[in-house]
């Protein structure tokens, strides 16, 4: 009686192992597949409650958001044979998880495909291109409005001709998305986060950097200079007017102040000759004859006269 129970219970038990293993969950971020013996059978299973054989079949579950590639910087040589750093990324997603698991199985296998393809394709257009084309936009326009003399194989390049980083990851980006059906991936995206310069060239782009903010700065200086002299002779100019003006009024107050004086010494002179006369003539003795001074004169003299008249 003992054996039958026990026999009973192991296959409820068995028969409870195998209702489970035969159900099973897809969540709303997934996407699955059912394989037997490692190939697949059936359709892809879509965000449910689904069934498949126990035991024999296995259910193998894809993420269906969108996923990130990094790939490793890459040292790439530019159309004028600059070396720079390329460092890009991309946003990609399983499309047909079916697909996908016959090509590259896991995510990390899409991973390693995606390096390959992704900087094979980005090579081709760094190398294909002129590094100011991959640093600037197409309507790219210098902050004081002139234009930047460039020259490729000592041609000189027209902005007009250039295409710009945006145009170039389109084109990135259209070639690579033919390579990605045959995988089951679709490319969302695909960006450049960095560029830069090897070492041995960045210490040729900071010496003409430092060599254009040289002329810049000499420029500068120059005008400058310029407006400094145009100040000063403006300055000059004014200075002159004032002094000419001052000038003038002082010789106008001078001759006003001589004939005012030259007026009063005639009324006075008019109103007594005589005294004035004296006066005057005192006045020339103060001056003429000074300490330790001999005068030698003549009697008859008008210097002396008054000299006569006191004797």
């Amino acid at each position: 009686m003992m054996w039958k129970v026990l026999g009973v219970g192991l296959v409820l038990v068995i028969a409870v192992a195998l209702a489970f293993d035969s159900v099973f969950v897809v969540d709303e971020s997934q996407r699955a597949i059912v394989t037997e013996f490692g190939a697949p059978v059936g359709g892809v299973r879509e965000a449910g409650l689904h069934f498949k054989i126990p035991m024999t079949q296995q259910v193998r579950r894809f993420d269906r958001r969108i996923l990130m590639w990094d790939g490793d910087p890459n040292q790439i040589p530019t159309k004028d044979k600059r070396y720079i750093w390329v460092d890009t990324t991309a946003r990609w997603r399983i499309e047909d998880p079916l697909k996908f698991y016959t090509t590259v199985a896991t995510e990390q296998g899409a991973l390693s495909r995606l390096d390959d393809i992704l900087d094979s394709v980005v090579r081709d257009a760094v190398s294909g291109h002129l590094l100011v084309e991959l640093v600037r936009g197409k309507d790219y326009k210098a902050p004081d409005g002139t234009e930047e003399v460039m020259d490729f194989d000592g041609r000189e390049i027209i902005p007009e001709n250039l295409v710009g980083r945006e145009e170039i990851m389109a084109a990135i980006q259209v070639e690579a998305r033919k390579a990605m059906p045959e995988y089951g991936i679709e490319l969302v995206d695909i960006q450049i986060k960095r560029i830069n310069y090897v070492e041995q060239v960045l210490l040729r782009v900071y010496e003409r950097m430092i060599s254009e903010r040289k002329k810049v700065a000499s420029q500068f200086r120059s005008e400058g200079e310029g407006e400094k002299a145009n100040i000063l002779g403006q300055m000059q100019k004014e200075l002159k007017r004032i002094s000419s003006d001052a000038y003038r009024e002082s010789v106008q107050i001078r001759g006003e102040a001589d004939a005012e004086a030259a007026r009063i010494y005639a009324e006075a002179f008019s109103k007594d000759p005589d005294f004035y006369g004296f006066v005057r003539t005192l006045e020339s003795y103060r001056k003429a004859i000074q300490a330790n001074t001999r005068l030698v004169v003549s009697t008859d003299s008008d210097f002396y006269r008054y000299l006569q008249r006191v004797k």
